[in-house]
């Protein structure tokens, strides 16, 4: 079964980042209610963030580890995590924490608005 909603991270050197960015996203999504998925797309990363994801999503069932085998750039990455999202619904967060994942609600009662694409803006 698909998951409904599919969130795609670009990672680039973010092994400090991502023992926050996970809990944070499941603690965002788990209060929906709805199911998910969370794809990380290494970038070619050379700080231990790819060995960490890999041991993460051996046991993580909702992380999908997408390791590139050397940078392309942000465009590309995302363009990987789009390739691999199965939800119906589709966000972007970066990793570093810029985007915060307690948003997501917010953007999401919008969809049930009916709007079709919705995009926060950071102050």
């Amino acid at each position: 079964m698909s998951p409904q909603i599919s969130v795609i991270a670009p990672i680039y050197n973010e092994v400090d980042s991502l023992p926050h960015l996970l809990p944070a996203i499941a603690t965002s999504l788990e209060r929906t209610g709805l199911t998910y998925e969370v794809i990380c797309v290494d970038d070619g990363s050379k700080d231990g963030s790819t060995q960490w994801l890999q041991e993460q999503a051996s046991f993580q069932g909702e992380l999908v580890a997408v390791i590139l085998r050397k940078n392309y750039g942000q465009t590309a990455a995302m363009a990987a995590g789009f390739d691999q999202a199965r939800g119906e619904i589709i966000v972007t967060l970066d990793a570093d924490l810029q985007n915060d994942p307690a948003d997501i609600p917010a953007l999401l009662t919008k969809l049930d608005e009916g709007f079709d694409v919705v995009t926060g803006w950071r102050d």
